[in-house]
């Protein structure tokens, strides 16, 4: 679905993605890991548009997608939760949720229903703030107005950052959803390792910008988590 080739990013004149080839396969759910700095935000702001290439190519379902703003990609299908939620604390449930239906290919002006399938939570608190929902329940409107877009791809940059136990059990299973009955493709980046391993299909794991291994997720071995995860 997605495929990149010799990305090349920078920071002022720190290099901070070296070369970079990933390949993000359709159907699965693909994790990037690695310690905090090593380039996972980075990398998933390159591929929504918001950090511009310093070199390198971008395909995105046979497009290239290199030079793109992040609306152009977003309309292709390509759904962004960041890492911290970034909801619009001041508008409701409702208009958060609403300020992606200009971005859908098909036109339509309503939130879907399979949203609130989803979310129970989101369709009884329509009317609040944003900012008035808990941690968890932000996270679940994060991830809820991102699929308004239907999107074909999905990425989801920390979604368990300073949430409660039983909402991060609660995530997973919605991203193994959205793959196995929605058939959507989501790209992960995740910090910890049991919901790693109980979510994702494959692994890619960088260190300081560069790609050191990738594979299924049943190859990520104990000597991989020693050497590049563990703090």
């Amino acid at each position: 679905m997605l495929t990149i080739a010799h990305l090349n990013q920078y920071y002022g004149e720190s290099h901070t993605l070296w070369d970079l080839d990933v390949e993000i396969p359709v159907g699965q759910c693909t994790c990037v890991m690695g310690r905090n700095g090593v380039g996972k935000t980075t990398l998933m702001q390159c591929i929504m548009g918001l950090l511009p290439l310093r070199g390198g190519s971008m395909d995105f379902l046979g497009q290239d997608i290199a030079r793109l703003p992040a609306e152009r990609r977003a309309s292709l299908g390509i759904g962004y939760v960041p890492q911290g939620r970034q909801i619009f604390p001041l508008l409701t449930v409702q208009e958060n949720l609403e300020i992606g239906l200009p971005s859908r290919p098909d036109g339509k002006q309503r939130v879907p229903d399979f949203i609130f399938e989803l979310f129970p939570v989101l369709g009884d608190m329509l009317r609040r703030r944003g900012g008035d929902l808990s941690g968890g329940q932000q996270q679940q409107l994060a991830i809820g107005r991102a699929l308004v877009l239907d999107p074909k791809l999905l990425i989801l940059d920390e979604p368990t950052e300073g949430i409660q136990p039983n909402i991060v059990h609660e995530i997973g299973d919605i991203i193994r959803r959205l793959i196995d009955e929605f058939g959507l493709t989501v790209l992960l980046v995740e910090q910890k390792l049991p919901f790693a391993r109980r979510v994702a299909d494959r692994f890619v794991i960088l260190d300081r910008g560069r790609l050191m291994a990738t594979g299924a997720m049943p190859e990520l071995s104990d000597e991989l988590v020693k050497q590049y995860l563990t703090v």
